[in-house]
């Protein structure tokens, strides 16, 4: 490995170092955690959000890992309960960098569609009994769903839930996982009914 892909490595591995900690994440403690400048860093990266993406490669498991203690299941609300747990722990687990990426994208909307999926993967995942029925008879209902859970199921929902409604992380975790089982539930039960 060339000392260019060290320094590149150095400032990655010290970015996920400070996420697993929880620490704050911005190009000048990246920079003094990797033990560069930070004009070095931004030679690099030329920003946070590209930083953070290339950090987060790698470090969830896939959606089939994931959701694989549910794989059995063919219940679309069981399946994104779970779905919704996995996030939010993992989201909380990385809060440092999830936070600073939602803060780079507010400040430039651009950057924002580039932003790590996870929710999108897992939701796909999780709803996918409902593909066969649902998915085939009414795909605008079913895009509605998707569109209602990446809603529910992520950093932002989180986040409210516990810095402004005041909740201790497990309520919070508990209050989406709710909230994501009862948007689907909701959604199955209209369907039925339209048949």
């Amino acid at each position: 490995m060339n000392q260019k892909q060290r320094t590149r490595m150095a400032i990655v591995d010290a970015t996920r170092r400070l996420a697993e900690r929880g620490a704050e994440i911005s190009m000048p403690v990246v920079a003094r955690e990797a033990l560069v400048s930070e004009a070095t860093a931004y030679r690099y990266f030329p920003d946070l959000a590209t930083l953070l993406r290339e950090a987060d490669e790698g470090t969830w498991p896939s959606p089939a890992e994931a959701l694989a203690p549910v794989a059995d299941s063919d219940d679309p609300v069981e399946r994104i309960g779970y779905a919704a747990e996995v996030l939010f722990r993992g989201i909380l687990g990385n809060q440092g960098a999830v936070r600073a990426m939602i803060s780079a994208s507010i400040m430039k909307p651009p950057v924002a569609a580039a932003r790590p999926g996870h929710r999108f993967g897992l939701i796909d995942y999780a709803l996918t009994p409902l593909d066969r029925t649902l998915g085939r008879t009414d795909p605008a209902r079913m895009a509605q769903l998707r569109r209602d859970l990446a809603v529910v199921m992520g950093a932002e929902a989180l986040f409210s839930l516990m810095d402004l409604c005041g909740l201790p992380s497990e309520e919070a975790i508990a209050s989406g996982v709710h909230t994501a089982r009862t948007v689907t539930r909701a959604a199955v039960t209209a369907a039925g009914r339209s048949r």
